[in-house]
């Protein structure tokens, strides 16, 4: 029997699905803007085409609607976030991660403004990642990253806020530090200090080993 020969796809056919790919990805985008702006309930689809610079009918073609593509751009962040914070990751590395993504795209801290204001947003974090999450946070208190005496929850709630914080006081923090955030010495500044309280929560053994030694 002849193996079979690969599938090729015309030069139309291929140019229509990078099109396409084209297409989803300016929907994404324009969605993080228009969401970010004026929430889940306050966007428009035909806002978010008009952004785009698309039909709004490609809106429900590729993603089944509005909630569809809202839920596509959560997935899209989770994916992110699965890749570049894994438990592998150190706690250090995790945390510039997402100060740095948080500054290079202040949209994604409005967006998360915006959630914390609304109860019934269609959401694709689930428990079982925040279980993740907590778990990864455990790994990190095992390596001796984080004093396994500080709860974990808590650990994982503060540094998400430590890292939103210049987003959502944006003009606070222009006042305290004389720049903008978007200015490179910002995150420089304020990603070397919190790396610096990061590394007041490691375990006391790590800074004081005697204190490991048997008395």
């Amino acid at each position: 029997m002849e193996p079979k020969r690969p599938v090729r796809r015309s030069p139309e056919s291929a140019e229509r699905v990078r099109d396409a790919e084209r297409t989803k990805r300016k929907l994404l985008d324009a969605a993080l803007s228009e969401f970010a702006a004026n929430g889940y309930d306050g966007a428009r689809v035909g806002g978010i085409a008009a952004r785009a610079g698309v039909n709004k009918q490609l809106i429900s073609y590729y993603f089944g609607g509005k909630e569809g593509l809202y839920r596509a751009m959560q997935r899209e962040w989770l994916e992110d976030e699965r890749d570049q914070a894994g438990p592998a990751v150190p706690a250090e590395d995790v945390m510039r991660w997402y100060l740095h993504d948080n500054l290079e795209d202040p949209r994604i801290g409005r967006l998360a403004m915006w959630q914390a204001l609304a109860d019934d947003l269609p959401e694709e974090e689930s428990q079982e990642d925040a279980d993740r999450d907590l778990e990864q946070m455990r790994e990190r208190q095992a390596r001796g990253e984080i004093d396994p005496e500080l709860d974990p929850a808590a650990v994982q709630i503060a540094m998400m806020g430590m890292t939103l914080a210049p987003v959502l006081f944006r003009r606070t923090a222009k006042r305290l530090f004389g720049i903008d955030i978007d200015d490179p010495e910002f995150e420089t500044r304020y990603g070397d200090t919190l790396s610096r309280i990061l590394a007041r929560l490691a375990a006391e053994t790590e800074h004081h080993p005697e204190r490991n030694t048997a008395s």
